[in-house]
């Protein structure tokens, strides 16, 4: 039976390891180095014709704000598993993925988005545990003031030029004038 680490073991220190660029925590008793990477996140923009599916938020961060069904990527998933499941768990919604949409990079709380662009397959959608409704908007109906993240909208932005481009290739993060990531900008 192992027992339960101290304060005095396992990556403590902070120091930049032979061969790196930048500062770690290491474990000076055996050398373990602690690898902080960023957290990607797997979503989509669904759309059934001309309405896009979106879920308030039942749970932190941003309560009662609209946003696309996105969440993290899981282990030994692939990004198009974890978008498919994110809509199911949100939305209770079955997608068919039409292609990578966009790649964002949240530098600021360390995230990559990944967003497809997808088709429900059902146009019966519910509410999962995760949200506190669900609703299919066009455009004009759209909750621009309630978007919970500037990604939401870039995403949205994004999908409508693409159906409108016959080859679409990701998109990226908007340029600074059209809007950048904020302190609430998460999955």
């Amino acid at each position: 039976m192992s027992t339960p680490s101290s304060p005095d073991s396992g990556p403590r220190v902070e120091r930049t390891p032979a061969g790196d660029d930048r500062p770690r925590l290491t474990c000076p008793d055996c050398g373990y180095i602690a690898y902080e990477n960023p957290r990607i996140v797997v979503g989509s923009v669904p759309r059934l014709g001309e309405r896009f599916l979106l879920c308030r938020r039942a749970i932190p961060p941003r309560i009662g704000y609209w946003t696309l069904p996105a969440g993290y990527l899981e282990l030994h998933e692939s990004t198009e598993d974890g978008a498919r499941r994110e809509a199911m768990e949100e939305a209770n919604a079955a997608l068919a993925l039409d292609g990578l949409l966009a790649i964002y990079n949240l530098v600021h709380i360390n995230q990559v988005q990944m967003i497809y662009r997808a088709r429900l397959l059902d146009p019966a959608v519910a509410a999962g545990p995760e949200s506190q409704a669900v609703g299919l908007f066009v455009w004009s109906e759209i909750p621009w003031q309630a978007l919970a993240f500037p990604s939401v909208r870039w995403a949205l932005e994004h999908e409508r030029a693409a159906a409108r481009t016959p080859v679409w290739l990701p998109a990226g993060n908007p340029e600074p004038s059209g809007g950048h990531g904020g302190p609430h900008d998460v999955g």
